[in-house]
């Protein structure tokens, strides 16, 4: 069996549209920023990471590209792709990695681009909306097992495994920048994304809407609808017993396909690439399974 070595990086744009490419001179070529992921490293991790490294750029994580796969001598190569816009930007410094990176409309970025997938990638990105806003539901993490727990439910906390979950969720969750936050009024809900919180510096609203024992799956998914609709990024940390409901009610809503199976693990989530009252790309992550993720393309609409 081949080798395959994985990597990932982005397509980064801005207004105008332009698009980022690097000038590797180790190679003599143009491409897109991606890299390596070390060992024990999530994807969305990798690709925030690299896309820093060669560019200087922090980036914001939009909808989920196709994986590009080729052969590279005795290898398989596998590159994890996402759409992303600049966070911060600092001043380029040429290296022995990267010594250019310019900004270019879509058409002359196809001509200086070269590789056929990069090509691919590009013209995909451009058949797709490209301001997004990220929409996440997260299944709460580890709190141990309800029937040892004495006190009221919605007093359990997370336990050791859920405190990791729980600091292993604030970097993948940064990822796809600042986000409303909306909880469960239970405490393993709110702890979830506490530090997450913490770090972006944004408060957490509880909603009796994603809280078991105080709604109903169609009042959920009300809630969810509402929330969905103004365009803000969010983030919805709430029980297995209602992701599922979320889930395919937010894609029967925007038209899309039901995945297979909608529900989570606790500490995983779905996150939903919206734009003007539809799905660009949905995607589901979790903190334990570093590579790779699983992706749902929907319906290319003209």
């Amino acid at each position: 069996m081949p080798v395959v070595v994985r990597a990932a990086g982005t397509l980064l744009w801005r207004d105008g549209p332009e698009v980022a490419v690097i000038h590797r001179p180790r190679y003599d070529d143009w491409s897109f920023p991606k890299g390596k992921i070390d060992k024990g490293e999530h994807m969305l991790r990798a690709a925030v990471r690299e896309t820093e490294e060669e560019t200087g750029i922090v980036p914001r994580l939009g909808r989920r590209l196709p994986t590009s796969t080729y052969p590279v001598r005795d290898r398989t190569k596998q590159v994890f792709y996402w759409a992303a816009r600049p966070v911060a930007e600092s001043a380029f410094t040429p290296n022995d990695e990267v010594d250019e990176l310019v900004w270019l409309p879509p058409a002359e970025a196809e001509a200086r681009l070269s590789y056929g997938h990069d090509i691919d990638l590009l013209r995909e990105f451009l058949r797709g909306p490209r301001n997004t806003a990220p929409f996440v539901i997260l299944r709460h993490a580890s709190a141990g097992e309800k029937l040892d727990w004495r006190e009221a439910d919605e007093l359990r906390p997370l336990d050791a495994a859920g405190r990791a979950e729980a600091a292993c969720l604030t970097s993948l969750l940064r990822s796809y920048g600042p986000a409303r936050l909306v909880s469960s009024a239970t405490a393993r809900c709110v702890e979830s994304v506490l530090p997450y919180a913490r770090l972006v510096r944004q408060p957490i609203s509880t909603d009796a809407a994603f809280t078991v024992g105080a709604t109903s799956p169609g009042r959920a998914v009300e809630r969810l609808l509402a929330l969905a609709a103004d365009g803000i990024p969010t983030i919805v940390s709430t029980h297995g017993e209602v992701v599922s409901e979320l889930v395919t009610g937010l894609c029967r809503e925007m038209g899309e396909k039901v995945p297979d199976d909608p529900s989570l693990r606790k500490a995983e989530f779905w996150v939903a690439h919206l734009a003007a009252r539809s799905m660009a790309a949905l995607e589901r992550h979790s903190p334990r399974t570093l590579q790779p993720a699983e992706r749902h393309r929907p319906a290319t609409r003209p």
